[in-house]
């Protein structure tokens, strides 16, 4: 089976290691790549369960998966390490990713030709069982494809406006009720007499 989560064999290997630690902070991973070039960049992907992430929990990410792979030292050369969110356009790595973003826009690739194409673009349209499905047009005509998740070698959301608009909702609806800093300070200055 694939894992879109960590592809090569490195990737799998500092998954194992930064894994564990990831989520017992409560969050998951989301997707893991060793990229290379001068000085090669250690990407980590990661949110929350129900999605999101905050800048400063991809700070106490980043120091706590340093901490490991400093004692670990998997990664032979100088490397850059970078914790982020999936980002808007974000891409799917886990089957469940599938279902979340049904009715959204989406680009999926094979491993392998399947009905003489690797590259599916189209709405998401859930999950059944252990394959992805997605809406595409096919010769003028709206067809649904199920394809086995262990058949993907890649596959992300496509930015829409429809898109842009559910994280920004989601962003507003995660936001704290500023009317009640009040209540929380008073109730400090409280504590402190």
């Amino acid at each position: 089976m694939t894992d879109l989560i960590a592809k090569a064999a490195m990737d799998r290997r500092l998954a194992e290691i930064v894994g564990p630690v990831i989520e017992d902070m409560g969050f998951e991973l989301v997707r893991i790549r060793l990229m290379g070039g001068n000085t090669p960049t250690l990407q980590i992907m990661a949110e929350r369960p129900g999605g999101g992430i905050e800048v400063d929990e991809c700070a106490d990410i980043s120091n706590a998966v340093s901490a490991v792979l400093d004692v670990e030292d998997p990664i032979l050369d100088t490397y850059t390490l970078e914790v982020s969110s999936p980002g808007i356009d974000r891409p799917l790595t886990r089957l469940k990713d599938f279902d979340t973003f049904e009715g959204y826009e989406a680009k999926v690739e094979t491993a392998e030709l399947i009905d003489g194409r690797k590259r599916f673009r189209g709405i998401l349209a859930g999950i059944e069982e252990d394959e992805i499905l997605i809406n595409i047009e096919d010769q003028g005509q709206d067809v649904t494809v199920g394809l086995k998740f262990e058949w993907l070698s890649e596959a992300k959301l496509v930015l829409t406006d429809e898109l842009i608009r559910l994280m920004l909702k989601a962003r507003k609806d995660d936001t704290p009720d500023k009317t009640k800093f009040d209540d929380v300070i008073e109730a400090e200055g409280q504590d402190e007499e």
